[in-house]
C-alpha cells in the first residue's frame, strides 16, 4: 500500500471556513483530515501540494516516520500554517492505517479507557443570566449538555475602569449560579486579552468563589514564566494551551507549573501523534487535558478518538456542526435542511452528536468512524473569516 494522491477541499461550517484533506492510496483506501485554518486559509492548499512531494509513493502506515520527515525537511521549525497542514496529513495517515486493519483509530493508540467522551459547548450570545439559563436549558434538552463556556467580560475592558470589569464579571457569575441549574458546569474564556499578570489574577480570583470549571487563557502564550506567576496567584483552575505548537512549548509550560489543564489543538500541534506526546508530558506532571476544538465535525471525530484513549482526559470543547455560532440548530436527532447541507455545515454525513452530554464511541466503524459527503465537498464553498480586533479609545488596537 502506497500513497498515491492528495486532495484539498475549501469548504465551510456555517460562518467558518474549513480546509479538509483527503489522501488516497494505490489500493483504494482514503484517509481524511482537517486543518486548523483561521487565516490565511488560502495558503494551505499550495502548502499541502508542496508537502505531498515528500509523501508520494510512501507507506502511509509509517506515521511517525512521515510526520518527522515533514517537520525536519523545513529549515526552521514549522509554525502555525506548517503544523496545521501536517496535522491534517497526520489525521489522514491514522485514518488509512485504521481502515486497513478494519478498526477504529483509538484501537491503534492503546484502546479506549472510556466508553464515551464528555463535551462542553461555548455560549457567547447570552448577555444576562436569564437568557443564559434559557440557552443552557435548551442545549440540555436537545443534547443533554451540562457544561458550557462563556466570556467573563460584561463591559468593554478598554472603555471601563478595570475594577468595573472585574466586579461586573464576578456579579455576573454569582447571578448565573443563582439562576441556572446547580449541576451545570461553567467555564470562562478570557481570550488572551489581558496584558498584566496582576489583572489576570484579579479577574480569575473574582470568579473563583463561584466555582468555575476553569479560567481559560487570560494572557498571551509567549511568556511561559508569566503563566507560572499567574498560576501561583490564582485560587481557581487555570487552563491554557490552544496557542502552543508542540511538545517542547508544553514542556516549558508544565515545568514551570503554569496551568492545571492543558488545551492543545489536534489541528494545530501537528496531529494525533504529537498530541499523544504532549499528553504524556501532561500526565507525568499530574495535569489533565481538555482539547481545544472549535473546528468542524471531522476535527471533532479525530478528537473523540484521542479523548477515548487519554487516561487524564477532562472534557472536550464541542461545536455543534450546524446552527448559528455555538448554539444549536435543528432539534435533537433531526437531520439538517437542504439549505443547511448546501452551506457546507454537513460535509460529514454522520457527525458525532451529543447524547446525555457525551459523544459515544463507534467501535464497529473503522478509522475516524464518519462518512464524508462528497456532494458537499465537491462544490467549493469557501467563506472568508476575519478575527475581530478591538480598537481602544485612543485608536490603538487591543492586545489579543
Amino acid at each position: 500500500m502506497k500513497i498515491d494522491r492528495m486532495r484539498a477541499f475549501m469548504t465551510r461550517d456555517k460562518d467558518r471556513p474549513r480546509v479538509v484533506v483527503a489522501i488516497d492510496t494505490d489500493d483504494g483506501l482514503t484517509g481524511w483530515g482537517e486543518c486548523y485554518n483561521h487565516g490565511p486559509d488560502k495558503a494551505l492548499p499550495p502548502l499541502l501540494d508542496y508537502l505531498m512531494t515528500f509523501l508520494k509513493g510512501q507507506d502511509p502506515t509509517r506515521i511517525e516516520h512521515l510526520v518527522r520527515l515533514l517537520v525536519q525537511q523545513a529549515r526552521f521549525p514549522p509554525g502555525a500554517l506548517g503544523l496545521a497542514a501536517i496535522a491534517a496529513i497526520d489525521h489522514c495517515l491514522w485514518d488509512i492505517s485504521a481502515k486497513a486493519l478494519g478498526v477504529p483509530v483509538y484501537k491503534l493508540i492503546g484502546g479506549n479507557v472510556r466508553d464515551r467522551v464528555k463535551v462542553y459547548a461555548g455560549v457567547y450570545t447570552a448577555p444576562d443570566p436569564g437568557a443564559a439559563r434559557e440557552e443552557f436549558d435548551r442545549l440540555n434538552a436537545h443534547w443533554g449538555l451540562t457544561a458550557f463556556k462563556l466570556s467573563p467580560y460584561r463591559v468593554d475592558m478598554h472603555r471601563h475602569r478595570w475594577g468595573d470589569v472585574v466586579r461586573g464579571a464576578a456579579e455576573y457569575f454569582r447571578a448565573l449560579r443563582e439562576t441556572v441549574r446547580a449541576d451545570y458546569e461553567i467555564a470562562f474564556d478570557a481570550h488572551a486579552k489581558i496584558v498584566e499578570v496582576g489583572q489576570a489574577i484579579q479577574l480569575g480570583n473574582a470568579l473563583a468563589p463561584y466555582d468555575p470549571l476553569f479560567f481559560e487563557e487570560p494572557l498571551r502564550p509567549e511568556n511561559i514564566e508569566a503563566w507560572a506567576e499567574l498560576k501561583r496567584g490564582l485560587s481557581c483552575t487555570l487552563a491554557t494551551g490552544e496557542s502552543l505548537y508542540n511538545r517542547f512549548e508544553f514542556l516549558r509550560l508544565l515545568q514551570v507549573r503554569g496551568c492545571d489543564i492543558i488545551q492543545p489543538d489536534i489541528c494545530v500541534v501537528g496531529g494525533l501523534m504529537e498530541m499523544m506526546k504532549i499528553n504524556a508530558l501532561a500526565e507525568a506532571h499530574y495535569v489533565s487535558i481538555a482539547p481545544h476544538n472549535p473546528m468542524g465535525p471531522l476535527a471533532t471525530a479525530v478528537n473523540v478518538h484521542f479523548s477515548a484513549a487519554a487516561s487524564n482526559f477532562r472534557i472536550l470543547e464541542y461545536r455543534l456542526p450546524h446552527g448559528p455560532g455555538y448554539a444549536f440548530g435543528t432539534g435533537a436527532g433531526e437531520m439538517p435542511s437542504e439549505d443547511q447541507r448546501t452551506q457546507g455545515a454537513w460535509y460529514v454525513k454522520d457527525p458525532y452528536l451529543p447524547k446525555d452530554g457525551h459523544l459515544d464511541l463507534r467501535p464497529d466503524r473503522p478509522g475516524w468512524g464518519v462518512e464524508m459527503d462528497m456532494d458537499v465537498l465537491g462544490v467549493e464553498d469557501y467563506v472568508h473569516w476575519t478575527r475581530k480586533v478591538p480598537v481602544k479609545p485612543d485608536g490603538s488596537t487591543g492586545y489579543v
